[in-house]
């Protein structure tokens, strides 16, 4: 199912891009995609860093969810570091409840218990992964990140947002862009 939504001019749904030049260490070569955006501020999951010290076993296991002979094991991320014992689950819109966010076609965020339980159960979205914390920026903040020459803005595709392989999805992004990541500078362009 597509669940389309609105242009608002708005980054909703968009992926971020850290340029090579990033200076903060957190968002080094980050891939995040954008949940929300709007004149507020702006919250976004980072796609490319794993949470190898919790596995979803163990999470469904502290949380006392019950898993099923159905269950599906999903990764678990480092979605940025405001509140990070904060779960969230990144997911195909085959699966919405009344508390999702759509953030793009195709893709939806669910910060429910329910979501870990139905896919405890074995009965999740085609496509998800479970996200603690969250990157998050103030009124203008992230605007001002973007014209310092701190972010790309990327076209979301399914294969980054829900591909296995961390490790090259700061790379696919780039490339998508038909851009050479050795080519690229942090300095802000003066005429």
């Amino acid at each position: 199912m597509t669940v389309s939504k609105i242009d608002t001019g708005y980054l909703d749904g968009k992926l971020l891009v850290a340029m090579p030049g990033m200076g903060d260490p957190r968002f080094k070569k980050a891939v995040i995609l954008l949940c929300a955006h709007s004149e507020s501020g702006a919250m976004g999951i980072l796609l490319n860093r794993s949470l190898d010290a919790l596995s979803f076993d163990d999470l469904l296991e502290q949380l006392e969810i019950p898993k099923s002979d159905k269950t599906s094991h999903i990764n678990i991320h480092f979605g940025g570091p405001v509140d990070t014992e904060r779960g969230f689950v990144v997911h195909s819109t085959d699966l919405l409840y009344d508390t999702t966010l759509v953030i793009g076609d195709d893709m939806a965020l669910t910060a429910t218990i329910d979501m870990l339980k139905t896919i405890a159960g074995g009965d999740g979205p085609e496509s998800s992964f479970l996200a603690l914390g969250y990157s998050g920026w103030g009124p203008g903040q992230l605007e001002k990140e973007i014209q310092e020459n701190g972010w790309l803005v990327v076209d979301p595709d399914l294969d980054i947002v829900f591909g296995p392989k961390l490790d090259t999805k700061w790379d696919v992004a780039i490339h998508k862009l038909g851009i050479d990541p050795t080519l690229l500078s942090g300095d802000i362009g003066h005429a």
